[in-house]
């Protein structure tokens, strides 16, 4: 058989491959959404200029704004155990950052500048009043520099599992950057998306980070995050590969010196390093207040809502 042959046969398999991949991405992205499950409430669009961005808008008082973890399973239902909650004392707003969620996921590189100029947007457009923050794990550096570039938008800001300072220095580099090609490639890197954001894979970080006690894992609550992951449809990957090399970090600690608003950081008790995290942030802010909340890890809005929304009411009605 000649090299031309074997040349042809290797360039069809290849090709057969690849359909038989794309195939099986299409299938599992459909297969994700089909619950439909983040469409059961009313929403609002706040039309951004880098794509839509969805939120939702909730009671009367003062403007309180709950930013969700950046992860791309992440959304505002993060929040949905403790809104109805802290609705009756104020207008509460959740947003499903860009790239996650509901909101629009152009394939881009999400960058830390491009949520610090969305949450400014959001907060002048939307919003319209200085407003109270909470917010959750890699989302807090974002916060806390649009804070410190706006400082007139923001009053009391509450970090839940905030991310280390080394977490938040990480730059991009050659590894990374190799990493992101890939997961940026349209067959391949969809089917390694669908890995990382599988339901077994999703299961399997409630399990080890993100809850303390297997026993409260609700499945509705694994099949939101996954169909979450999905929607958008494989340009969703754009963050994760994003997130994967490091363009979403962002060094915070030059502007959490000189930030001058009420701090508070609430740590779940089985958050891996939490008290050396808090006493980070403390060292560079001494004016931080902090709390260990018990029996919850990484996410207490879901696994302990009632303690949580009791400690955020305590803060936030000083």
């Amino acid at each position: 058989m000649s090299k031309k042959s074997h040349f042809a046969k290797g360039i069809l398999l290849s090709a057969a491959t690849a359909g038989v991949i794309a195939a099986i991405n299409k299938s599992l992205f459909m297969k994700a959404i089909s619950g439909k499950l983040l469409d059961q409430e009313k929403f609002c669009v706040y039309n951004w200029r880098f794509g839509d961005v969805y939120y939702t808008k909730s009671g009367e008082g003062k403007p309180l704004l709950l930013i969700h973890d950046l992860q791309t399973a992440s959304s505002g239902y993060e929040w949905s155990r403790v809104i109805k909650e802290l609705s009756k004392s104020h207008t509460v707003y959740t947003i499903d950052l860009l790239g996650c969620g509901r909101s629009q996921k152009p394939n881009i590189t999400y960058t830390n500048f491009l949520y610090v100029q969305l949450l400014t947007d959001f907060i002048k457009s939307v919003i319209g009043h200085r407003t109270d923050v909470a917010v959750s794990g890699s989302s807090c550096p974002l916060v806390i520099t649009t804070c410190n570039n706006n400082a007139e938008l923001f009053d009391r800001i509450l970090m839940i599992n905030p991310d280390s300072m080394l977490q938040c220095g990480q730059t991009p580099n050659q590894y990374v950057k190799a990493y992101k090609f890939l997961i940026d490639l349209p067959v391949i890197g969809t089917l390694i998306y669908n890995i990382a954001n599988s339901k077994k894979s999703i299961t399997e970080k409630f399990l080890t980070v993100n809850f303390a006690n297997p026993c409260e894992i609700d499945p509705k609550v694994i099949s939101v995050y996954h169909e979450s992951s999905h929607l958008g449809d494989s340009v969703a990957r754009a963050l994760y590969s994003s997130i994967k090399g490091n363009y979403t970090r962002l060094s915070i600690s030059h502007a959490l010196r000189k930030i001058d608003n009420s701090l508070f950081i609430i740590g779940g008790e089985y958050e891996k390093n939490i008290s050396e995290i808090i006493s980070e942030y403390s060292a560079l802010n001494p004016a931080i207040e902090s709390e260990i909340l018990k029996e919850c890890a990484h996410l207490p809005q879901l696994e302990r809502p009632e303690e949580t929304a009791k400690l955020m009411e305590d803060f936030l009605a000083v």
